[in-house]
């Protein structure tokens, strides 16, 4: 294994996990968001009020882009494992 295997790997595996996470951050992001914008109109100032949006927009992300995810995620092992014996050598 030389260092640019190791870097480029290192690399492709960053790669996917911003590239996995991406989608869940955002729908976070833009439920935090929007319920900002609701508490700043109404001046209702609970802390505890964002939790439970922002909950539910996470698993709506989850359960809309999982089966992408997971194609992701099985197609980055399988490469990995069809190349167990190059990168034995």
């Amino acid at each position: 294994m030389t260092t640019d295997f190791a870097s480029s790997f290192f690399f492709e595996a960053m790669k996917i996990t911003v590239l996995i996470t991406t989608p869940v951050l955002l729908f976070g992001l833009v439920a935090g968001v929007i319920v900002s914008i609701f508490q700043a109109a109404t001046q209702i100032n609970e802390m505890t009020l964002v939790f439970i949006p922002k909950m539910l927009a996470v698993g709506l992300a989850l359960i809309l882009f999982f089966p992408w995810m997971l194609k992701i995620i099985v197609t980055f092992t399988q490469n990995i494992l069809t190349n167990i014996p190059m990168l034995i050598k």
